[in-house]
């Protein structure tokens, strides 16, 4: 169903060991040991919360110099770029909701585990949520209304699909709470469908109900059918996050997958116009918007709505003869900040503050911080606290 293109991602090698080929009935097989996808489960994730993709933060400056831009639009962008300039340095995430840990796979069918694979790859999120310094967002429960925090961010949602090949792909993603609220179903019927007359108002009315509690400026999805309400959000989700950017912009009598290219670009002249902007008013609501058409069966026509929001935390990953790759990610979102809009002494060295003098000392870092405060010193410390010692209160069920 989905015909997808080439993949035209860049990736960066992460290294060979734990990755092996060997001959089965006279074909070449991919061996994958548990530590090489624990390793990349790990790197992805920490990478993901750090660093967002260079074409999102391309189109974030982009809103800078755009004419029709709010002033209310240019202040949150500038307020992103400084964000991923933070963040980058790999001490503070992008967002404080670190979100949940999501790994969708595909699996060639002659790449041989001999091990739970989502045992492994849980490791490596276990290690970036404990080791980094990201928040714990996943509650057990302990029966209908009590619950616990995991402490760790697990479990993770992990779905792994067979394929045929020798290649081990990936999209992992930190999934926040408020763009995975911002997800709807409509199980509408091909009266929805019959025209553009009736489709676009349908979804410009949708589109408007999204609000900017999920941090816009978003990437918007729309998918319209699907054999099945969980096929048709699943695909909502991917398509958020640009995976099924490659397919065909046609559809043909066997049921293939396609993007309707005309109808994106109409749907992002209308989210322009609906004045929300980039979450206090003006035109940035949407940085794009992604609509893919699929199969349906004729007594019902799933339509469903979904959202990237600022925080776009997606990257991609595979393992094959030569390697485990990792997505490149964008590690100098500095250069995008004009100069002009930067403060005196902003993006130089900052005051180290070591965290384990005691609170006596911080104190006095902090009044020496304040007083400098006209200078615009950034400040970040040279070393977080261990993990165990972040937090003096225990943790709250549900927080």
């Amino acid at each position: 169903m989905f015909q997808l293109g080439k993949d035209t991602t860049e990736y960066r090698l992460l290294g060979t060991e734990g990755v092996s080929t060997g001959e089965f009935e006279g074909k070449t097989i991919l061996k994958v040991s548990k530590e090489a996808l624990t390793q990349l489960a790990q790197q992805a994730f920490h990478d993901v919360e750090f660093m967002l993709r260079r074409e999102h933060n391309l189109q974030v400056a982009k809103i800078l110099t755009d004419p029709e831009a709010s002033e209310n639009d240019k202040y949150v962008a500038l307020q992103f770029l400084r964000n991923a300039e933070t963040a980058v340095k790999g001490i503070l995430p992008f967002c404080q909701d670190t979100g949940t840990a999501i790994i969708h796979g595909e699996k060639g069918q002659r790449v041989w585990t001999d091990f739970e694979d989502e045992e492994a790859l849980s490791l490596g999120v276990y290690n970036t949520y404990t080791q980094d310094n990201l928040r714990y967002s996943q509650n057990a429960p302990l029966n209908m209304y009590d619950e616990v925090n995991t402490r760790c961010n697990l479990p993770a949602q992990i779905d792994i699909e067979a394929v045929e090949g020798d290649e081990y792909r990936f999209v992992m993603v930190a999934k926040g709470g408020g763009s995975a609220n911002k997800t709807y179903f409509y199980p509408m019927t091909k009266a929805t469908i019959q025209n553009e007359g009736t489709l676009l108002p349908f979804l410009v009315e949708k589109m408007k109900s999204l609000g900017t509690a999920a941090c816009p400026p978003y990437h918007i999805a729309f998918v319209i059918g699907g054999t099945s309400a969980e096929k048709n959000l699943l695909t909502v989700k991917l398509a958020s996050i640009k995976y099924y950017d490659n397919l065909p912009t046609t559809g043909d009598e066997t049921g293939r997958a396609f993007r309707d290219i005309d109808l994106e670009e109409k749907l992002l002249h209308e989210a322009h116009k609906i004045g929300l902007g980039a979450q206090f008013g003006g035109k940035y609501l949407a940085h794009d918007i992604r609509v893919i058409r699929l199969p349906r069966h004729g007594a019902s026509c799933p339509i469903g709505m979904g959202v990237s929001c600022s925080a776009d935390r997606n990257i991609k990953a595979k393992i094959n003869k030569d390697g485990i790759w990792l997505e490149k990610m964008d590690n100098n979102p500095s250069e995008l900040i004009p100069e002009e809009l930067r403060n005196p002494g902003e993006g130089g060295k900052g005051i180290e503050i070591d965290l384990d003098k005691g609170i006596d000392a911080l104190e006095l870092a902090t009044c020496l911080c304040l007083s400098l405060a006209h200078c615009h010193i950034s400040i970040y410390p040279t070393e977080l606290p261990r993990r165990t010692a972040r937090r003096t209160t225990p943790v709250r069920n549900g927080e």
